[in-house]
């Protein structure tokens, strides 16, 4: 085999050179390269490490406390977020149903921590997909992983849109409306388990104003004119200890606003719709009060907030109102990437 063959060939197995083939000049050799061996580069499919073989594995994640990087402080929070699974949530009716939820699993870090195993939170979870889920099964969740990593504090997060059938206003059809929720646990150092639920609820505001400037333009001038309205939102977030069941937050959410976004409509229930406009004509101030006389009523609710934005179709921006429990324990400072969370897209 001539020189240059040899060359070329021998190249090909050091695919780290992007320079030119013909023109390769192996180096000469020095105290470094003599030292130097090539791994082997093929996957071995068939090596299955013992338990023995595990325990000599490097850990840097339980390290000593030297290894830190930064300040040795504690972090409040660490952890996995949006890993999916699919879930089965009890029903009110006492059925079950199965839902693809995102997770979002956290715990305190102790100061003198490196890190933790993130990989233990996920194996805790996998223990329990099986069971039904409620908020009290969070409990359990929590515990599990809890103890598992050794830390004070644990959160968790479910996140899935949860399918209600809903009936139209006066056709003979019905369809399944979609809301999103999140049920939040969070088990502190002294074993206190805070509940908390998000339910976010899509409905139409009508606007007062529009609505009297329409009818003072028609009755006055003659206008055919149209009032506006608004696809608009609101985020209920209630703690709770005694079950409060979706459909039942869904309930109060309808008592109080009245205009839900539809899902199956003919020309009558288009009808309908406009007529509900008409009569429950809202401002963003108007929808967070209504749903606070609901909220504040039922007694299972020990804490709850508020959010509403009306996504308007006059202005160029959104009409947004926040309101809390008498001595809530929510924040009313509402960060901007909550708010651009709230516009739902199908």
């Amino acid at each position: 085999m001539s020189e240059k063959n040899t060359i070329e060939k021998k190249f090909v197995k050091k695919y780290e050179w992007v320079g030119d083939v013909k023109s390769y000049k192996e180096p000469e050799d020095n105290e470094h390269s003599l030292k130097y061996n090539e791994p082997n580069r093929e996957y071995d499919k068939n090596y299955s490490p013992t338990k023995k073989d595990i325990e000599t594995f490097p850990d840097l994640q339980n390290g000593p406390s030297s290894l830190i990087q930064g300040s040795p402080v504690e972090i409040q929070q660490v952890g996995i977020h949006n890993f999916r699974l699919p879930l089965r949530y009890k029903t009110r009716d006492n059925g079950d149903i199965e839902l693809e939820t995102k997770v979002t699993g956290t715990v305190s870090l102790e100061a003198h921590k490196k890190g933790i195993n993130m990989s233990r939170i996920m194996r805790s979870f996998y223990e329990f997909k099986n069971d039904t889920f409620s908020i009290d099964k969070l409990e359990t969740v929590l515990s599990a992983y809890q103890d598992k990593l050794k830390s004070f504090d644990s959160k968790i997060a479910l996140k899935f849109s949860y399918p209600i059938i809903q009936k139209s206003l006066r056709s003979d059809n019905a369809g399944y409306q979609y809301y999103d929720v999140t049920l939040e646990g969070d088990l502190n150092k002294q074993g206190k388990l805070r509940k908390i639920l998000h339910f976010d609820f899509v409905y139409s505001s009508a606007c007062p104003c529009s609505y009297e400037l329409a009818e003072f333009a028609r009755k006055y001038r003659n206008k055919a004119t149209v009032s506006h309205s608004q696809r608009s939102v609101t985020r209920v977030s209630i703690e709770f200890d005694e079950m409060v069941w979706i459909e039942e937050l869904q309930e109060m959410c309808i008592k109080a606003l009245q205009t839900e976004t539809q899902v199956m409509v003919k020309r009558e229930d288009e009808m309908a719709f406009a007529e509900l406009n008409g009569s429950y004509l809202k401002f963003v101030e108007d929808a967070a009060r209504l749903l606070y006389e609901q909220l504040i009523e039922d007694k299972r609710i020990k804490d709850f907030r508020v959010i509403c934005s009306h996504q308007e179709s006059l202005h160029s921006h959104d009409a947004i109102s926040v309101m809390l429990a008498p001595d809530s324990n929510f924040s009313g400072d509402i960060p901007h990437e909550l708010w651009s969370s709230l516009i739902h897209i199908s």
